[in-house]
């Protein structure tokens, strides 16, 4: 545990968030409290069902063959 000033914290910042987030518990002490620096979980978010509606349109002739493929679509492999 390691246990600084706010004045002490102020000049050792970078050091003092590295240690917490490898876990260690940090506490800066001032006059009238105590506060700790710790690391905050973030939070995973889960794709949503239908989230995306609205946000995209598919055209009509969607599923319709390529002009430009024609010729392979009619060519026989044999």
């Amino acid at each position: 545990m390691t246990v600084v000033t706010l004045q002490e914290a102020e000049k050792q910042l970078p050091l003092l968030v590295k240690a917490a987030l490898e876990g260690e518990k940090v506490l800066i002490t001032m006059k009238d409290a105590t506060v700790q620096l710790a690391p905050v979980a973030s939070e995973k978010r889960h794709a949503q069902f239908g989230s995306a509606r609205g946000l995209l349109e598919i055209a009509d002739d969607f599923d319709e063959p390529l002009a430009d493929f024609a010729e392979y679509a009619t060519a026989r492999v044999w």
